[in-house]
């Protein structure tokens, strides 16, 4: 079977490469900038891509204002709420145990689509979706022992990220159903974020740290990086179900891994991460499959 470019899987795959990038570049420039200078920079980055790139695609013959709302009603979580908090929990926790309690995703996702959408998995697919949660879970437990457990209330930070992305995307679903249009998705969704983040900036006016400049470039590709993850994703649940692009992109805890080692050089690979990763991509295939 070939793909196309507008085949959900490989749209969700993509998507789920550019989140696992955007998380490992992240940790390069968060050295430098705290979560909300980083987030008030990638988060515009990615909002002024979009503008651009509406006005020259997006019809405003096509504008539906029952899904515009549903657009900027996600916007307000995602990605304003989970860049913050993928930032925060990648400063604390590291991008390997950031990426893995994302795992949570598609249970949230799934479990509101369900009840949204009316979306219910076939029995295969019940089985792939929990054979990938069970390799990804396999991962994330080996991530928890290199944490202390005094600081275990910080994963905290990232579970509430996994919620905020697996909520927004049922949302996104229906809006799309009325206005089927992933950069008008995308686009206003970002344009409700960048307004959020800098409102919290305003007022909360963190100083800019001395050298700077440098660390703000690494947040213009992670913004773009963010930006792409979300347009892919968007595209996705517009020509797929949540029930099967959900489990896909959540895979990108594995993804991350892989960039974390080329890019970080991080080569901790234990035997528990090796059988989450074999389990995982077993469990897509079953997806994929039955």
């Amino acid at each position: 079977m070939t793909a196309s470019v507008t085949d959900p899987i490989l749209l969700s795959v993509l998507s789920a490469f550019f989140i696992a990038l955007g998380i490992v570049l992240s940790q390069i420039g968060l050295r430098g900038l705290s979560a909300l200078l980083g987030a008030s920079i990638s988060v515009p980055t990615s909002a002024a891509l979009f503008v651009a790139l509406s006005a020259l695609t997006v019809s405003a013959a096509e504008w539906n204002t029952r899904s515009a709302l549903i657009f900027a009603a996600a916007g307000m979580v995602y990605p304003a709420a989970v860049t913050l908090l993928n930032f925060a929990s990648n400063r604390r926790l590291g991008p390997n145990l950031t990426a893995a309690m994302g795992n949570l995703t598609p249970l949230f996702a799934i479990g509101l689509a369900i009840l949204l959408l009316g979306e219910l998995p076939r029995p295969g697919q019940w089985l792939g979706i929990a054979t990938i949660l069970a390799g990804l879970l396999l991962i994330a437990t080996d991530r928890l022992k290199s944490h202390p457990a005094r600081h275990l209330w910080l994963l905290a930070i990232p579970l509430c990220g996994a919620f905020f992305r697996g909520a927004a995307q049922p949302l996104v679903k229906i809006g799309l159903d009325g206005w089927p249009n992933a950069l008008a998705a995308v686009t206003i969704g970002y344009l409700v974020s960048s307004a959020v983040i800098w409102a919290g900036r305003l007022a909360l006016r963190p100083p800019m740290p001395p050298g700077g400049r440098g660390p703000m470039l690494w947040f213009v590709a992670i913004g773009l990086a963010n930006g792409i993850a979300l347009l892919l994703l968007y595209a996705a649940l517009s020509a797929g179900t949540v029930t099967v692009v959900a489990p896909l992109v959540a895979t990108y805890p594995l993804i991350t891994m892989g960039l974390n080692r080329l890019i970080l050089r991080d080569r901790a690979f234990s035997p528990r991460v090796l059988a989450g990763i074999v389990v995982s991509v077993a469990g897509v295939t079953l997806l994929l499959t039955l």
